[in-house]
């Protein structure tokens, strides 16, 4: 019951504070150390990547191939109740931490990427991304990744968004249900923009606004995007914008949804997260999540449901585009770009011309 004054009475916060302290002893007694180190051993220039991850061997050396690539040496999985040899897998390359809970996914995954970005990216900057995403950003080529930290850094931000794009193959999605993660790569290279709304970024229309709102953000902000491919096709009201690069510090609360993380001071540009959701057989991945009632939103049903009535459905049309690169997708409005940032790179590129970066 609820005051006059609209407040809840002291028997419901009672409620609620005793829900989320059994729902953190429910966290605290499931964890568990499998692998690499305890604690934090990242330099202070270094990023620590965090993911989460479930029977994700199919993904591995791709994700290896791409994030080493990108400069990172040092990776945390959280597992979830691996069954097939991704554990084992994981074991055997360099740089990784495990840590693990077989707790239900939907209910727990803020806190096992929360409690991973505290715990092992203390005062460092943390890439959080799941096993199908590659992460990219104007720059890339011309600074890396430690450019971009150390850029963000020296302007006194503390965080990055993302948008994600969906990535689809010309063919039917059942023709290409096995195809291995690498090939996966190579013909999952078309997108789809035609079907993307945006929201400005503290609007009560993103159902975001409440984390939203406790970022400071740079003029001008970027905008939270919805829909894509999967909202043509299936009629998802899928979020694309993300919160994937963080510093964590003081302030700062790493992942505590799944598109958002709280006391962020951000820059206005965007980068990329190429999204890979339909490799890996989706259809029967969604059918195990549908039947198990993993994911409280429902866009898995939807997707079975369109699925079920159109096996042989193909996610390429008349509107669909070959990845058209970064450059492309700024000038599109997909991303957003950062004028400050781009003077940064051309001076970086141009020999002779060097910024003096002074730490404090």
């Amino acid at each position: 019951m609820t005051d006059p004054s609209g407040r809840a009475s002291f028997w419901e916060r009672l409620k609620k504070r005793l829900a989320r302290h059994l729902h953190q002893w429910r966290f605290n007694s499931s964890l568990r150390h499998l692998h690499g180190p305890r604690d934090r051993v990242a330099a202070p220039d270094e990023v620590v990547l965090v993911a989460l991850v479930r029977d994700g061997a199919y993904y591995l050396d791709a994700f290896f191939d791409h994030y080493r690539g990108l400069g990172i040496r040092h990776f945390v999985f959280f597992d979830n109740g691996s069954s097939d040899d991704t554990l084992a897998r994981l074991q055997r390359e360099k740089g990784t931490a495990i840590l693990q809970s077989t707790l239900p996914w939907g209910q727990f995954e803020n806190e096992f990427r929360t409690h991973a970005a505290r715990h092992y990216a203390r005062d460092r900057w943390c890439l959080i991304v799941d096993m199908d995403e590659l992460f990219d950003f104007e720059g890339r080529t011309e600074i890396g990744l430690s450019g971009l930290t150390r850029y963000l850094r020296t302007q006194g931000y503390t965080g990055l968004m993302a948008q994600m794009l969906e990535m689809f193959p010309q063919a039917p999605l059942r023709q290409v249900a096995t195809l291995p993660y690498p090939e996966v790569l190579k013909q999952f290279c078309f997108c789809d923009i035609s079907a993307v709304t945006a929201h400005d970024y503290t609007s009560p229309a993103t159902g975001l606004a409440y984390f939203l709102h406790q970022n400071e953000t740079t003029s001008p902000a970027p905008q939270i995007l919805f829909g894509g491919i999967r909202g043509k096709v299936f009629g998802e009201t899928c979020c694309l914008s993300k919160h994937p690069l963080v510093f964590v510090g003081p302030g700062v609360r790493p992942a505590v949804h799944p598109h958002a993380s709280t006391g962020l001071r951000l820059p206005p540009m965007t980068a990329l997260i190429k999204h890979y959701k339909f490799a890996n057989d989706s259809l029967t991945r969604d059918q195990k999540s549908q039947a198990g009632a993993t994911i409280a939103h429902g866009e898995d049903r939807l997707r079975v449901s369109v699925l079920g009535q159109n096996p042989d459905l193909s996610l390429h049309s008349p509107q669909a585009q070959s990845f058209p690169g970064i450059e492309a997708l700024l000038h599109q409005g997909f991303l957003q770009a950062d004028p400050a940032f781009r003077t940064h790179l051309q001076r970086s590129a141009t020999p002779g011309q060097h910024e003096v970066i002074v730490d404090g």
